[in-house]
């Protein structure tokens, strides 16, 4: 495919998203019904899509129209790019520029990419670094590795990655952490990953982890354990009785894969049955994932009002369950991948508030200027 062409299947994907539509839905349909699109292809048109994405509400303002070819036109301006070199008409690339497609400078919240009603949400949570923080959320994610230090040192896994033609470099983040320079998109197929000696994970997931008071012997609890990811990170750092949960038992459905992969034993328990006797329970409460938008940019568009305060609802709700779950003398450990004030401090102010003999006994807070992905983390003790 030319330029131009992956320029039009963009703008074609773009529309279909921008109208409410799954981009990766509509990328997948594309490809399907795209069969002269190759590999290179494919993946320059997911970037251009993703790229615009990100940056939709400013890119739109550059181009003129909230659509497909206006979010197009913006990006290229936005990078100085002459847009007249792509959109010839020629062949398959967009007809040429109109001279009403003029656009203008993005204004106020506008030029930050976010919806008008989250900027003050982002300045209350984040005080002077707001803008700072929203504009990082443009950028696409760094690729993130986890060396299992439990079988191996992070600097053997560089090594073993090196020779499959990965270069990586560690990360001040974590101690496990490595961010991948080039090959990313490789990983998952390599002996490294398919060994169980290193696994994809945002570098400050793995410093919530790292942050976490484990040490062998614990009996520990991921309550809201996804794909397993946080399990496995913890499952490396010390000898666990670990317990893996979540509402969904279609999450977990590769946890055990993971786990064989790693050389980690744990036990998966079945949504609802959960049980007390924990020395500590992770809550990866669900959130805005807010700290994540680089990586799921449709989500800063899908996010409304209302459903942050059901979010904030459910958070609290998951919380005091999981409460129950632990020893007299136990921990909980409350994350989110949230920027916001709303869906932590506040979260934990009223859980403590509400909920008598508890006490916080560790925070941290990062966002994407520190490297990493957005997250919170408080660690509460029963006193």
């Amino acid at each position: 495919m030319t330029p131009g062409a992956r320029i039009s299947a963009a703008i074609a994907v773009l529309d279909l998203a921008i109208a409410g539509a799954s981009a990766e839905k509509a990328l997948t349909n594309w490809a399907r019904a795209s069969r002269f699109a190759g590999s290179g292809d494919r993946a320059a048109v997911r970037d251009l899509v993703f790229d615009a994405l990100r940056c939709l509400r400013s890119a739109a303002a550059l181009g003129g129209a909230m659509n497909g070819r206006g979010v197009i036109l913006g990006r290229l301006r936005s990078h100085g790019i002459d847009p007249e070199t792509l959109f010839t008409g020629i062949g398959h690339a967009p007809t040429p520029v109109l001279p009403t497609e003029t656009g203008r400078p993005p204004q106020g919240f506008e030029a930050w990419d976010i919806p008008d009603w989250l900027g003050p949400v982002f300045n209350e949570s984040l005080g002077p670094r707001a803008q700072e923080v929203a504009l990082s959320l443009r950028d696409r994610a760094p690729v993130f590795l986890r060396a299992n230090l439990a079988r191996v040192t992070r600097a053997q896994v560089q090594a073993a990655l090196a020779c499959e033609g990965i270069e990586t470099r560690a990360h001040t983040l974590a101690q496990s952490a490595l961010e991948v320079m080039t090959g990313g998109r490789k990983v998952a197929a390599l002996r490294p990953y398919l060994d169980g000696l290193v696994e994809l994970q945002d570098a400050a997931s793995q410093a919530v982890v790292e942050a976490l008071p484990l040490s062998d012997g614990m009996r520990v609890l991921d309550y809201c354990a996804g794909g397993g990811g946080k399990a496995l990170a913890m499952a490396a750092r010390a000898q666990l009785s670990l317990f893996v949960h979540d509402v969904s038992e279609a999450r977990m459905r590769d946890i055990p894969l993971r786990a064989a992969r790693a050389g980690t034993r744990l036990e998966i328990v079945a949504p609802g049955k959960a049980k007390g006797g924990h020395d500590l329970v992770l809550v990866d409460a669900p959130c805005s994932g807010s700290g994540a938008w680089r990586r799921s940019p449709e989500a800063k568009w899908r996010l409304t009002s209302e459903r942050l305060e059901d979010l904030r609802a459910l958070q609290s709700e998951v919380l005091s369950r999981a409460s129950g779950l632990t020893t007299p003398n136990g921990m909980l450990a409350y994350v989110t991948c949230s920027l916001f004030e709303v869906e932590n401090g506040v979260t934990i102010k009223n859980f403590l508030n509400q909920t008598p003999g508890w006490k916080e006994i560790h925070r941290r807070r990062l966002t994407p200027l520190d490297g990493g992905d957005g997250f919170f983390l408080s660690i509460l003790k029963r006193e």
